[in-house]
């Protein structure tokens, strides 16, 4: 499991752009995990679905609602990760009203999951593999705190907690 230190997984995540501009097409675009870290600040998130109860009422509000907060205590980009595809996470993005506050980015074969070892089995409920609910200020490429939930739980994940540890 990734743990605080280490440097985060070389990984593609993949993000819906509706308006053509900064190098990017309409459409899914590939994002480098290590190339899109390089030399910011990023507070990543993740969860377990979009359009999920928790996820959609308070996990992804509270960062897009807290946005200029991080960028006052240096945060470069808020990222959301969940296990879904390109298109669910731009529609989501569209009904969360994140505009340029957070980028909606799509583990859909929760590859990057994967790789920092915080999956969240829900093939029981219909599911899948999943991503574990966190949070993690990173760094240039390094994990500089994270907050990993319980099950079932949302208690350190939220955008004050890390939002705090971002302005220490």
């Amino acid at each position: 499991m990734i743990k605080v230190g280490d440097t985060l997984p070389a990984a593609t995540l993949m993000e819906y752009v509706e308006v053509e501009g900064g190098g990017c097409s309409i459409g899914p675009n590939p994002v480098d995990v290590t190339k899109a870290t390089a030399g910011k600040t990023i507070a990543l998130f993740a969860l377990p679905g979009a359009f999920t109860p928790t996820c959609s009422a308070k996990h992804v509000p509270g960062y897009v609602a807290q946005y200029d907060a991080f960028k006052a205590a240096g945060v470069d980009e808020i990222w959301c990760v969940s296990v879904n595809d390109a298109f669910v996470m731009g529609a989501w993005a569209r009904d969360q009203k994140t505009g340029s506050k957070v980028r909606m980015l799509a583990d859909g074969s929760a590859a990057f999951s994967q790789a920092t070892g915080l999956t969240l089995d829900l093939t029981s409920k219909g599911m899948g593999l999943r991503s574990n609910r966190y949070s993690m200020l990173v760094k240039d490429g390094k994990v500089v705190t994270l907050n990993i939930e319980g099950p079932g739980k949302f208690e350190v994940s939220d955008a004050a907690t890390l939002l705090a540890q971002a302005s220490a």
